[in-house]
């Protein structure tokens, strides 16, 4: 019994020693360089910093989407006969999205503080949506035209008459306008109310050392590398937003889709089943020629232009009107699809590769507005575009865009498309300047209800059923605690 009882106290202190031993391990880890053996705390001196890994925030306004695999493009019958967005298989890796599409409300926050912050310039007059996208000829809609961006009972309703253009600039607008609140609220900077002209904040700016602001109660100053600054918010990718809108999720049992969807809801149709509310409108469209909402008493969809950005049921990511509502801008070029140009992981066309231009002594130059001056180092919106018979331009030589050699071409021509405003001179619709919209609105019929299909516009146009939302990239493993 007592070589038992000896057996049993030599086997604890061996775990006891094993379990310290194990401590120590990770304690010297963590302060050591696994590759240098150097303590991290002495590479201080030389700018290295050993920041703990913070969990990326999820930022205002969005929600977290787990990306995946998914069948990209229209299942069901194409009855336009466009067979531009052909079904392929891709993955899309997490991302976050806006809950809702972008209110006025929303939007004339971004206004007032251009006005504010730029007096003296055009920027406010330039970020105004257009209000005369309401006007129509044979239609009574002054009030909107009036009404709709300013008076508080369209507040709630999404902002539209905004441009891609004018879209991606509030995006950059909001990214900084975050990631100020985050070091204010952490107390790294205090607020600064005199910002203007070129003494704005910038995320580039503060993280440069350019913009210095009003310094909070901590004297620390935040790097990229402590993880608090956020990433852009931005125009969703066209992957992305067809993604976001299926809701696949909710139809997932582990690995396996129990049903595909060819609305952001489960099932073919497009009114409520339940007992309780059986007949409604499961999202805001045009029922049919001239039923806009339906009869007094029994409205069908309860709006008759756009509707409040919380009307009807979310969908599985808790995203609300994914279809119908507004249509969307998307970040992406218009083309009619092809196997050449459609990437298996995070497809997207559009990409502009920039860099910021510095000056002698390798710093950031920033221009009056206090953004930084980029410039533009490649440009893939047209890559192996690969439609050789898309020439418009008498005698020109179009060899090299042909299928057999499109692959070892980095970008068409420039000409590929014809770009014109001259009088009289064809002009292609599908350019460099053709951005993506989806996901039907207030003046659609259900076909384009469909997150598959998909249209395109000049992304410096305007219309009163186009709107948008953001979505902002995740950073690090694709879930997030707890989700």
């Amino acid at each position: 019994m007592r070589q038992l009882s000896i057996c049993v106290i030599v086997l604890l202190l061996s775990l006891v020693g094993c379990k310290s031993t194990e401590n120590s391990g990770r304690n010297r880890a963590k302060q050591t360089s696994r590759t240098i053996g150097w303590n991290v705390s002495d590479m201080e001196v030389f700018g290295f910093s050993d920041p703990e890994y913070i969990e990326q925030q999820t930022g205002p306004g969005l929600k977290f989407v787990q990306g995946g695999t998914f069948i990209m493009g229209r299942i069901d019958e194409d009855v336009m006969g466009d067979w531009d967005n052909k079904p392929r298989r891709v993955t899309v890796a997490s991302f976050y999205m806006d809950e809702t599409e972008v209110t006025n409300y929303d939007y004339r926050q971004y206004l007032a503080w251009l006005g504010s912050v730029y007096p003296n310039s055009n920027k406010h007059e330039l970020a105004t949506p257009d209000t005369l996208v309401w006007r129509s000829p044979l239609a009574y809609n002054e009030p909107y035209v009036n009404n709709y961006l300013r008076h508080p009972s369209y507040s709630n309703y999404p902002v539209v008459g905004v441009s891609w253009e004018q879209a991606a600039q509030y995006c950059k607008w909001r990214t900084d306008r975050v990631n100020e609140y985050l070091l204010i609220e952490n107390e790294y900077l205090s607020l600064d109310s005199a910002q203007q002209n070129e003494s704005v904040f910038t995320t580039e700016g503060y993280i440069s050392g350019q913009y210095e602001g009003v310094a909070g109660d901590n004297e620390k100053r935040i790097r990229w590398e402590n993880g608090l600054l956020l990433p852009n918010y931005r125009l969703p990718t066209e992957a992305e937003w067809e993604y976001a809108a299926l809701g696949l999720i909710g139809e997932a049992d582990g690995e396996l889709l129990t049903e595909r969807r060819m609305y952001p809801w489960d099932g073919p149709y497009i009114r409520k089943e339940t007992k309780e509310a059986k007949g409604q409108m499961k999202a805001n469209y045009v029922r049919g020629r001239g039923d806009y909402m339906g009869m007094a008493g029994a409205l069908n969809d309860g709006a008759d232009i756009t509707a409040d950005v919380f009307a009807y049921t979310p969908n599985d990511y808790g995203l609300y009107n994914m279809a119908g509502n507004v249509n969307e801008w998307v970040a992406d070029v218009y083309r009619p699809l092809s196997p050449l140009d459609v990437e298996e992981f995070q497809p997207y066309r559009g990409n502009v590769i920039t860099e910021y231009r510095r000056d002698n002594d390798e710093d950031i130059i920033f221009d009056q507005y206090g953004q930084p001056v980029v410039d533009t180092i490649a440009d893939y919106r047209n890559y192996v575009d690969g439609d050789y018979r898309s020439n418009m331009i008498e005698g020109n030589d179009w060899s090299n865009t042909k299928p057999e050699n499109i692959a070892q071409s980095a970008t068409t021509t420039d000409n590929m498309y014809v770009q014109s405003d001259v009088p009289g001179v064809i002009s292609s619709r599908i350019n460099d300047r053709s951005r993506v919209y989806k996901g039907g609105s207030w003046r659609d019929r259900a076909y384009w209800l469909n997150p598959g299909s998909r249209r395109h516009l000049d992304q410096s146009e305007a219309k009163a059923n186009i709107g948008f939302r953001c979505a902002m990239t995740r950073l690090g493993p694709p879930n997030v605690a707890n989700k």
